[in-house]
């Protein structure tokens, strides 16, 4: 008996036993590794497609794949700016919108003149009510819109307190972002549809996924321009116009120029234009950058409370 009680002996009887159990969850763990490595090799073919193989293949003809002019609304913005001259780089004509026209006559008299297309600029404050889309019927009337561009207002992108934005800005921020969005792309979506061809990219952040506090009014908003493309994509894709919601990380301003703060992560505005334009006809919902997406997709498993936490801590910093 008093072998019996030895602890080998007592191992192996326990160990044969379990046997069963211990195969079962070595099998669950294994189809669950794979399943995992499935979908990370999944996740890489799409980075691949998505990001490098279209920067390999010179792009076609915009302008007979989608139209001669393009409309870019909230144009004092960084992105839109550098997206206006790769679409010029291509032979597309530009309509520049925007609330203050201060330093874009500049952008779209070097536009024209490098790239020899017309660069058109009008000044509509969409604060201003529905009256404010009536210049900009005048001067699409007649035009072959291929591509409406409408970016987030990044006004409100600094950390604040919900109550301490003044009614004023916080009118003028809605309306030039969600206002100007929704109702551009009325104007343009007719004739796009009629043409079964053209393009709608709606530009706001990665921070949509989640909810960020002291940036309350921001956060909406590019959740807002987040499902309002994927709704429009839904609703026209079978009518030959692509919808894009484009999610960047972070780009460097135009002051960033030459800063050793700009890099892979924190691309030149013209870089990142570039990258974004390759994805056209691939994705609909894509950051457009791959180390961006690569960013994003780690900050996915990062759990709520956590990015909740480290928000708080950056507002505190800035």
């Amino acid at each position: 008996m008093a072998a019996v009680d030895t602890f080998p002996l007592l191992y192996r009887e326990v160990s044969r036993s379990c046997s069963c159990y211990v195969e079962t969850l070595a099998l669950v763990g294994a189809l669950y590794t794979a399943s995992k490595a499935v979908t990370l090799m999944k996740d890489c073919c799409s980075l691949i497609k998505l990001h490098f193989i279209p920067r390999l293949v010179y792009p076609g003809d915009l302008v007979h794949r989608y139209g001669k002019w393009a409309i870019i609304s909230g144009a004092s913005e960084v992105i839109p700016k550098a997206y206006a001259e790769e679409l010029a780089r291509h032979g597309v004509c530009i309509i520049f919108i925007t609330s203050d026209s201060t330093g874009l006559n500049d952008t779209a008299r070097t536009i024209s003149d490098m790239h020899g297309v017309e660069a058109v600029l009008v000044e509509a404050d969409f604060s201003h009510g529905a009256l404010t889309c009536k210049p900009i019927k005048d001067v699409i009337k007649d035009k072959e819109i291929g591509f409406v561009i409408n970016c987030l207002n990044l006004s409100l992108e600094a950390p604040r307190d919900f109550h301490d934005i003044s009614e004023s800005e916080l009118w003028q921020f809605v309306n030039n972002s969600i206002s100007s969005a929704s109702l551009i792309t009325r104007l343009a979506l007719p004739g796009m549809a009629e043409r079964h061809r053209g393009v709608v990219v709606n530009i706001s952040s990665g921070m949509c996924f989640r909810p960020c506090a002291r940036k309350a009014a921001f956060s909406a908003t590019t959740a807002f321009f987040d499902h309002f493309s994927r709704a429009l994509h839904y609703e026209y894709g079978h009518r030959g116009v692509f919808v894009q919601s484009l999610r960047p990380g972070s780009v460097a301003s135009s002051g960033d120029v030459g800063s050793i703060v700009t890099g892979w992560l924190f691309p030149q505005p013209h870089v990142y234009a570039r990258h974004a334009l390759s994805t056209l006809g691939i994705s609909h919902r894509t950051t457009g950058y791959w180390p961006h997406t690569l960013q994003l997709g780690l900050l996915r498993c990062v759990p709520e409370w956590m990015w909740v936490l480290r928000e708080r801590v950056m507002c505190r910093t800035t």
